[in-house]
Protein backbone atom coordinates (compact mmCIF):
# COMPACT_ATOMS: atom_id res chain seq x y z
CA UNK A 1 0.00 0.00 0.00
CA UNK A 2 1.45 3.39 -0.90
CA UNK A 3 2.04 6.13 1.70
CA UNK A 4 1.83 9.36 0.37
CA UNK A 5 4.29 12.47 1.94
CA UNK A 6 3.76 16.21 1.43
CA UNK A 7 6.37 18.24 2.14
CA UNK A 8 7.30 22.46 1.16
CA UNK A 9 4.75 24.21 2.14
CA UNK A 10 5.19 27.41 4.20
CA UNK A 11 4.99 31.23 4.71
CA UNK A 12 5.57 33.39 1.60
CA UNK A 13 4.39 36.54 0.15
CA UNK A 14 1.98 37.89 -2.23
CA UNK A 15 3.49 36.92 -5.65
CA UNK A 16 6.16 34.46 -4.10
CA UNK A 17 6.86 31.17 -5.48
CA UNK A 18 6.82 27.40 -3.69
CA UNK A 19 7.36 24.05 -4.78
CA UNK A 20 5.08 21.55 -2.77
CA UNK A 21 6.45 17.60 -2.79
CA UNK A 22 4.56 14.43 -2.61
CA UNK A 23 6.65 11.54 -2.32
CA UNK A 24 5.50 7.71 -2.38
CA UNK A 25 6.51 5.73 -0.30
CA UNK A 26 6.25 1.87 -0.76
CA UNK A 27 5.46 1.73 -4.32
CA UNK A 28 5.72 4.68 -7.38
CA UNK A 29 2.82 6.59 -9.17
CA UNK A 30 3.46 4.58 -12.36
CA UNK A 31 -0.52 3.80 -13.24
CA UNK A 32 -1.59 5.86 -10.59
CA UNK A 33 -3.93 9.07 -11.43
CA UNK A 34 -2.53 11.84 -9.04
CA UNK A 35 -3.78 15.15 -7.63
CA UNK A 36 -3.36 17.91 -5.69
CA UNK A 37 -5.92 19.57 -3.67
CA UNK A 38 -6.59 21.80 -0.90
CA UNK A 39 -8.77 23.07 1.64
CA UNK A 40 -8.95 26.81 3.60
CA UNK A 41 -10.29 26.99 6.63
CA UNK A 42 -14.26 26.78 6.48
CA UNK A 43 -14.31 25.59 2.71
CA UNK A 44 -14.79 22.41 1.12
CA UNK A 45 -11.65 20.51 -0.36
CA UNK A 46 -10.75 22.08 -3.97
CA UNK A 47 -8.89 19.78 -6.41
CA UNK A 48 -6.73 22.22 -8.48
CA UNK A 49 -4.52 19.89 -10.39
CA UNK A 50 -3.96 16.52 -12.27
CA UNK A 51 -1.77 14.48 -13.80
CA UNK A 52 -3.42 11.22 -15.23
CA UNK A 53 -1.87 7.53 -15.30
CA UNK A 54 -2.12 6.72 -18.57
CA UNK A 55 -0.32 9.38 -20.69
CA UNK A 56 0.50 11.91 -17.78
CA UNK A 57 -1.43 14.64 -19.07
CA UNK A 58 -2.14 17.36 -16.57
CA UNK A 59 -5.12 19.83 -15.90
CA UNK A 60 -5.99 22.49 -13.86
CA UNK A 61 -8.95 24.01 -12.23
CA UNK A 62 -9.70 27.54 -13.65
CA UNK A 63 -8.40 29.73 -10.30
CA UNK A 64 -4.86 28.29 -10.89
CA UNK A 65 -4.28 27.56 -14.15
CA UNK A 66 -0.80 29.46 -15.67
CA UNK A 67 0.15 29.96 -11.99
CA UNK A 68 0.62 26.45 -10.67
CA UNK A 69 2.42 23.35 -12.50
CA UNK A 70 1.91 19.47 -11.53
CA UNK A 71 5.38 17.43 -12.64
CA UNK A 72 6.35 14.25 -11.44
CA UNK A 73 10.53 13.06 -10.91
CA UNK A 74 11.58 10.47 -13.63
CA UNK A 75 11.99 8.07 -11.12
CA UNK A 76 8.30 8.05 -11.09
CA UNK A 77 8.09 8.17 -7.08
CA UNK A 78 7.74 12.34 -6.76
CA UNK A 79 5.14 14.45 -7.68
CA UNK A 80 5.40 18.40 -7.72
CA UNK A 81 3.29 21.17 -7.60
CA UNK A 82 5.52 24.52 -8.89
CA UNK A 83 3.24 27.17 -7.24
CA UNK A 84 3.88 30.74 -8.85
CA UNK A 85 2.42 34.50 -8.26
CA UNK A 86 0.66 33.08 -4.80
CA UNK A 87 -2.10 35.26 -3.59
CA UNK A 88 -4.02 35.32 -0.24
CA UNK A 89 -6.77 33.27 -1.36
CA UNK A 90 -4.39 30.37 -2.39
CA UNK A 91 -3.62 29.49 2.06
CA UNK A 92 -4.93 26.44 2.28
CA UNK A 93 -3.58 23.32 3.22
CA UNK A 94 -2.58 21.16 0.64
CA UNK A 95 -2.78 17.58 0.35
CA UNK A 96 -1.76 15.01 -2.38
CA UNK A 97 -4.19 12.16 -3.46
CA UNK A 98 -3.60 8.82 -5.77
CA UNK A 99 -6.09 6.87 -7.79
CA UNK A 100 -4.93 3.08 -8.20
CA UNK A 101 -8.22 1.86 -9.11
CA UNK A 102 -8.04 3.63 -12.76
CA UNK A 103 -11.58 6.02 -11.84
CA UNK A 104 -9.95 9.09 -12.53
CA UNK A 105 -9.49 11.32 -15.76
CA UNK A 106 -9.73 15.02 -17.49
CA UNK A 107 -13.28 14.90 -16.57
CA UNK A 108 -13.78 13.30 -13.42
CA UNK A 109 -10.53 14.45 -11.22
CA UNK A 110 -12.05 17.20 -9.40
CA UNK A 111 -13.89 14.63 -7.11
CA UNK A 112 -12.20 13.77 -4.20
CA UNK A 113 -14.18 10.68 -3.30
CA UNK A 114 -12.41 8.85 -6.33
CA UNK A 115 -9.33 8.90 -4.95
CA UNK A 116 -7.87 5.58 -2.52
CA UNK A 117 -4.85 7.46 -0.95
CA UNK A 118 -4.26 11.03 0.88
CA UNK A 119 -1.07 12.31 2.07
CA UNK A 120 -1.34 14.95 5.50
CA UNK A 121 -1.45 17.68 3.81
CA UNK A 122 1.19 20.83 4.08
CA UNK A 123 0.17 24.45 5.04
CA UNK A 124 0.48 26.93 2.97
CA UNK A 125 0.25 30.53 4.07
CA UNK A 126 0.57 33.27 1.46
CA UNK A 127 0.29 37.21 3.13
CA UNK A 128 -0.72 40.43 1.59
Amino acid sequence: EVQLVESGGGLVRTGGSLRLSCAAEGATFDNYGIAWFRQAPGKGREGISFMAANDASTFYADSVKGRFAISRDNAGNTVYLQMNSLEPEDTAVYYCAADSRGLTDWATWPNWVLYNFWGRGTQVTVSS
